[in-house]
């Protein structure tokens, strides 16, 4: 024992130390030893292996082999899964507990609720009560006066069946009786007395008829009466049997909220227990996995060992393997290339053997063979192999096949000659054609400006406008730049011009190229459909000038234009509705009028 003093002056054990045998005893002293004393011992094997409460580390005086390192950790992976299956028993009696207690929970609500419905029902059907006996009562005394009023109708009816029935009598009576001889004078008062007498019996039948409606409707309401009373007699009685049977059912209800607190206290119990054992075995679940945590780190730390051995093992073999097989091919090449075996190549060639000397080394002292000398004969070897390989293999027909490249090499120096006077040839016409280009092109522009300078006033009176090249210096890459300046504005590029001034000088620089060059006919395809009358005039002006020298084709939509042609076609539909062309030379109609 260790006993030391802390700082408030209370003394404390630190730990155990105890040392056994082996493992097995260490086990067996820590097994018997008290969970205090286990807490506080450590107990160290022989063979270096230290034991505590929750670890185990293995020691370094001997190494088990790999057979008890997996005996062991099967064993220790056979004791976690009893652990997971005693924690998830644990776990699953605690689930059952928890829903026992849930249901028993829900049960007490449910009771409880059903109690306030039970009263809440039977407060209504109290309440309910009340009201059918007010109504019973209402009724009765309903039923009574209506009874008292039946037999005064009855009595009223009797009376007035009695009136009826002396009224009839003295009727018939009268009827019976023969009549009088009575003078005119009297006649008036007896019709009258006739009439207040046949009113009187009508008064009589209205009320003897109002009587006997007003006797069935007392009648049937005394039935609708008897009929609502029996039927509030009945709803009573169920009421009452009700009443019986919800009083039974909250003395129910009341014993089972009394037998409630004893239930939840026992279910109470059965989850702190249940909970108590569920820390237990999660506690010695911990103890498991960090000991299963240990034994897996020491696993893998031999694994990896064994994999760097094997692999070194490996590496080692296929060295080997390497070896054997570079040794036979050379023994291989060697027999082959200069017919010897090995062990006359080891006796006369071995590196016991002295060797010749470089014919390239100038020293003439020393001996003609020299001891064997790895590195100076390897690069030995190498010089002569480059040589070799510079050397090539011997060609038995290399004579033949350099009079032929030399024949074929005179033949493509001839050819080559051949083509670069050819080249000289064409640069020369290249240059000809290019010199006559542009005499021809500077002529054709020339022409050309001196044309647009007369055409252009024609289309735009008093404007201004004229073309240059861009490059005058290189006529074969030369632009042509067009600048135009209608009368009254200032236009610096052409895109700023309206659509018909546009079309215009267009116009005016093809007229001024057809001028420059004439042709024999010319084709122009609705050149005047953006032109105003004005405008149109001007560039009718221009074609009476072109078909001086060329013919005009003109495809237009212009009757101007068509007025100052020689000849129209166009396509018609004729009446049977099939197209044909119609030509008409309009001079000779002219003419013929």
């Amino acid at each position: 024992h260790e006993v030391v003093t802390a700082p408030d002056g209370v003394l404390g054990i630190l730990s155990h130390v105890l040392i056994a045998d082996d493992l097995d005893a260490a086990r067996t002293a820590h097994a018997a030893a008290s969970d205090d004393e286990a807490a506080l011992t450590t107990i160290v094997t022989r063979a270096g292996e230290v034991l505590t409460e929750y670890t185990l580390h293995s020691g370094a005086g001997g190494e088990r082999s790999r057979l008890e390192l997996a005996a062991e950790r099967d064993a220790a992976q056979d004791r976690l899964a009893e652990v997971n299956v005693i924690i998830d028993a644990l776990r699953d009696a605690r689930a059952d507990a928890r829903e026992a207690l849930d249901r028993a929970r829900a049960s007490s609500a449910d009771a409880l609720r059903t109690l306030r419905e039970h009263d809440a029902a039977l407060a209504a059907h109290a309440e309910q009560l009340n009201r059918v006996i007010v109504q019973h009562e209402s009724s009765v005394a309903e039923c009574e006066r209506l009874e008292t009023g039946l037999a005064q109708a009855q009595a009223s009816v009797a009376e007035a069946e009695a009136t009826a029935a002396q009224t009839k009598a003295a009727l018939e009576e009268a009827e019976a009786t023969p009549r009088p001889q009575l003078d005119a004078s009297a006649r008036e008062g007896m019709l009258e007395a006739l009439e207040q007498a046949r009113e009187a019996e009508m008064r009589a039948r209205l009320d003897i008829e109002t009587l006997r409606e007003r006797v069935r409707s007392a009648q049937n309401r005394v039935g609708t009466m008897e009929r609502q009373r029996e039927r509030e007699r009945e709803a009573a009685a169920e009421a009452a049997r009700r009443a019986v049977v919800r009083r039974a059912q909250r003395e129910v209800a009341a014993a089972v909220a009394e037998e409630l607190p004893r239930v939840l206290d026992s279910v109470d119990r059965s989850v702190s227990e249940a909970r108590i054992a569920l820390s237990a075995a999660e506690a010695e679940r911990s103890a498991q996995n960090e000991e299963l945590i240990g034994l897996r780190r020491q696993e893998s730390a031999i694994r990896e060992r064994l994999s760097g051995l094997t692999e070194s093992v490996h590496g080692l073999e296929l060295q080997i393997h390497e070896k054997k097989l570079h040794l036979t091919s050379l023994l291989e090449r060697v027999a082959s290339e200069l017919a010897l075996d090995e062990d006359i190549l080891i006796s006369e060639y071995g590196p016991d053997q002295l060797v010749p000397r470089d014919p390239a080394d100038d020293d003439e002292t020393e001996d003609a063979a020299i001891p064997f000398d790895r590195r100076m004969q390897e690069r030995r070897l190498k010089e002569a192999e480059r040589k070799l390989a510079q050397l090539g293999r011997v060609n038995p027909l290399a004579l033949e096949e350099f009079a032929a490249l030399e024949q074929r090499h005179a033949f493509l120096t001839e050819q080559l000659a051949d083509l670069t006077q050819t080249r000289e040839d064409l640069l020369t016409i290249i240059a000809d054609l290019d010199e006559r280009m542009e005499t021809i092109f500077a002529a054709a522009f020339e022409d050309t400006r001196t044309a647009f300078g007369e055409v252009f006033p024609l289309l735009f009176p008093g404007g201004s406008g004229s073309i240059s090249l861009t490059d005058p210096e290189n006529m074969l890459t030369t632009g042509i730049e067009v600048s135009v300046r209608p009368v009254g504005k200032k236009i610096e590029r052409l895109s700023l011009l309206s659509g018909g001034e546009r079309s215009l000088a267009a116009v005016a620089i093809l007229v001024a190229i057809f001028k420059a060059r004439p042709s024999p006919f010319y084709i122009l395809d609705e050149v005047e459909a953006a032109l105003d009358d004005a405008n149109l005039g001007r560039l009718l002006t221009v074609f009476e000038q072109l078909r001086e020298s060329s013919q005009l084709l003109v495809i237009t939509h212009q009757k101007r234009t068509m007025e100052i042609a020689d000849a129209l076609y166009g396509v018609s539909m004729r009446q049977d509705g099939v197209s044909a062309v119609v030509g008409q030379r309009v001079g000779d109609r002219a003419t013929v009028g």
